[in-house]
């Protein structure tokens, strides 16, 4: 049959049969039920499986548009700061041209032995990176940039952590900390590659100040300024332009001139103790330079000494004898006097070659450190033991040679507020009876002798448009006839006045003019008294025109100016002994006078034991000012007293505290050197009285206005004229008024 075929199909029939049931079973047993299928072990939501694939397949889509935004995205900002980073690449020059990036030259300045003691401008020193002492290059990159090897321009590790500190202490992200490299500091300083234009900054310092500005602009551009300058120069290379352009106080701009400036050594030489100090400086120079706190100085060295022993540049041993002997500034850094002194030399020296100067300038001077230490300390130890606790009176004194080389100077007290007025040179105070010696330098000159006399007895002066005008004498008594030396000894007002009415108030302002007190002169007869304004260094300079025998003399403290590494002087003194102004022989009858205001007048407490010395006393209105101006063969020292906001002292006149000080001063700066005379003489007076019978148009007594009456009649332009327009006249009223000679 065909069912029986080889391989035929099976029926339709058989087929409904399950599969493994022979049809000879099916036929005995009939028909039976399916084998029961087995449940599903998982089920098939369709409808959930194709809400997940549409978001899976969403997220997948935008990722991957994404991806094609951001990676397209940083391949152009890529090719953006590529072609920044190789622009700047292009513009920046050789290395050796960014190494010194002073905006102005140096101005070092030199004692009288040729040692240091001051700086201004900005320090000069260029030392190469790989020559420093390793102790300072390694704390620099320690405490500034500890990944400096192994970044390329930026760190992104150190700014996440600076705006994480910023953040912390309630800053601005970018506010205070910046986390900048060495690299980014270095771009900073160099003003991201731009130069001063004058027409787009009002000065230097303006042009500094907006390039130092932060802000996220800033750093975005320090980024590719700084990988260009890590693609063209070395790391080495970026550390040297560091070490020389840093600003570390002081004046000091570059390691070597800190180094120079603070410890009087280069930084090749420098210690691990004065290595961390130097390094130290980067983050706050004005706060942390030695010489403005050495306390705050010592205490950021020790932190950044804790830093180079951290990262392994210090053993323990060596940074805890870095912390036992911490850096010391040398002898010149330490010496903080000569400050003053040193800004007048500046300020009498042309601007080009001092404040604007664009060479390293070196300044030799008249200064003596020595005498310096011990004029700053002879006005503390008055202070200390003479004043009461808390005084905020000012002082002043200036030391100076016979031809005006000003040798020391004080301008004030080191006091809360002080400010750098220098009261030595820019105060202009009444002088008081330091004037009366010009007075006499008139008489003298004239030919009168210091025993002639002077009436001392009651004055009125009628002055047109101010009525009488009486002068006191201090003690408000009347010694009637005195000589002129004790009325100069004693400081007696009257006195004065007589002889300057008598010689003229012309030729006293003229010779006061020539000895260098050239200031605005008090018109009437108060001239006498030291109403008119000076100076403390032109007093003393006039005082020392009269030590050296009459001529006038220039203060100054400039030696001589050269550049630096250079022997030629562009200018030497800039200033000395002048013209002749009274003759030897009245200078040494005068010095005379003066001799006695210490020896029996209001100068006794500033009297020497070993030596000779001459001065005169003052003291102004209410006490407003006190003075002691005086010499002794060798120095001239003029002492000031007073406030700064001009209020009256106490209890002080020109013979007390000034005298004390006065006599300290020169007991010390005399201290082992040779006592010498003073060279004095009392000449006889020369002066020959008129006679009217025998001169022809003599003026007689009657005729000659007696200063002590207040209705006497005055000649035109005063008294004060005739002098000097009649010779006659003025012999009469000299006898007249002084008396008769003492010889």
């Amino acid at each position: 049959m065909a069912a029986g075929k080889k391989g035929g199909r099976p029926l339709v029939a058989d087929r409904r049969y399950a599969a493994g049931t022979s049809r000879s079973a099916a036929s005995t047993g009939g028909p039976k039920k399916p084998a029961p299928r087995k449940p599903r072990t998982t089920a098939r939501p369709r409808r959930t499986r194709r809400k997940h694939g549409l978001i899976v397949g969403s997220l997948l889509a935008l990722w991957r548009v994404l991806w094609g935004v951001a990676w397209r995205g940083a391949a152009i900002g890529g090719l953006v700061l590529a072609g920044i980073v190789w622009y700047f690449y292009a513009q920046l020059p050789p290395v050796a041209d960014l190494i010194d990036g002073r905006a102005r030259g140096s101005v070092t300045m030199q004692d009288r032995n040729g040692k240091v003691f001051a700086w201004r401008g900005e320090t000069f020193g260029v030392i190469d990176a790989g020559s420093v002492s390793p102790y300072l290059h390694d704390a620099v990159v320690a405490t500034e940039d500890k990944r400096f090897y192994w970044h390329f321009g930026i760190s992104p590790r150190g700014i996440a952590s600076a705006v994480r500190i910023n953040l912390a202490e309630g800053r601005g992200p970018l506010e205070g900390n910046g986390g900048s490299t060495i690299t980014q500091q270095v771009a900073k300083l160099l003003c991201l590659g731009v130069s001063f234009d004058p027409s787009a900054w009002k000065s230097e310092s303006e042009y500094e100040k907006d390039c130092r500005q932060g802000g996220i602009w800033r750093k975005l551009k320090e980024v590719p300024f700084a990988m260009a300058m890590e693609a063209k120069y070395t790391k080495e290379e970026i550390l040297t332009i560091y070490f020389n352009r840093a600003y570390l106080g002081a004046g000091a701009r570059g390691f070597e001139a800190a180094a120079q400036r603070y410890f009087g050594k280069s930084a090749k030489d420098v210690t691990p103790a004065e290595a961390a100090m130097l390094a130290g400086l980067l983050k706050a120079p004005s706060t942390f330079a030695p010489t403005a706190s050495m306390e705050r100085a010592q205490g950021r060295a020790a932190v950044v000494i804790g830093l180079v022993e951290e990262q392994g540049y210090l053993t323990a041993a060596e940074a805890d004898n870095a912390r036992n002997n911490p850096a010391r500034l040398s002898e010149a850094a330490k010496q903080k006097s000569g400050g003053y002194f040193a800004d007048w030399v500046m300020e009498t020296t042309p601007d080009y070659l001092a404040r604007d100067t664009t060479e390293d300038v070196i300044i030799d001077t008249t200064l003596d450190q020595d005498l310096q230490k011990k004029a700053e300390e002879a006005l503390a130890y008055i202070f200390e033991n003479k004043v009461k606790a808390g005084s905020k009176a000012q002082a002043a004194i200036v030391v100076m040679s016979a031809d005006g080389a000003v040798r020391a100077m004080v301008g004030g007290r080191n006091l809360p507020n002080a400010g750098d007025f220098n009261r030595a040179t820019q105060a202009l105070r009444q002088t008081g009876s330091t004037f009366k010696p010009f007075i006499y330098a008139v008489a003298m000159d004239l030919g009168y002798s210091p025993l002639d006399y002077v009436e001392d007895t009651p004055l009125c002066l009628y002055t047109a448009g101010s009525g009488n005008w009486c002068p006191q004498n201090y003690d408000k008594e009347f010694k009637g006839r005195i000589t002129l030396t004790q009325a100069l000894a004693e400081s007696r007002n009257i006195p004065a006045v007589r002889v300057s009415e008598a010689v003229g108030r012309d030729l006293v302002k003229q010779v006061a003019t020539d000895f260098g007190l050239a200031q605005n002169f008090a018109d009437g007869p108060a001239l006498a008294l030291g109403v008119s304004e000076s100076t403390l260094i032109d007093m003393t300079g006039a005082f020392a025109g009269i030590l050296n025998g009459g001529s006038s003399v220039t203060p100054y403290g400039l030696q001589s100016l050269r550049l630096k590494g250079e022997t030629d002087e562009l200018f030497g003194a800039g200033g000395g002994i002048g013209e002749r102004v009274i003759t030897e022989k009245a200078a040494r009858a005068l010095t005379y006078m003066m001799t006695e205001v210490l020896k029996s007048g209001t100068g006794r407490r500033a009297l020497l034991d070993d030596r000779e010395a001459a001065g005169k006393t003052g003291t102004t209105q209410s006490a407003r000012d006190a003075w002691f101006v005086g010499f002794t063969a060798d120095y001239v020292v003029g002492v000031w007293m007073g406030y700064d906001d001009n209020s009256p002292l106490t209890g002080v006149t020109g013979g007390g505290l000034p005298a004390e000080i006065w006599h300290e001063v020169m007991v010390r700066i005399n201290e082992g050197v040779p006592a010498k005379p003073l060279i004095t003489e009392i000449p006889d007076s020369t002066y020959v009285p008129v006679d009217p019978s025998t001169t022809e148009g003599a003026v007689t007594p009657e005729d000659v206005p007696y200063f002590d009456d207040p209705n006497a009649p005055s000649y035109e332009g005063g008294a004060n004229t005739a002098p000097a327009t009649n010779p006659d006249l003025a012999g009469r009223i000299i006898q007249d008024v002084l008396g008769t000679s003492g010889n």
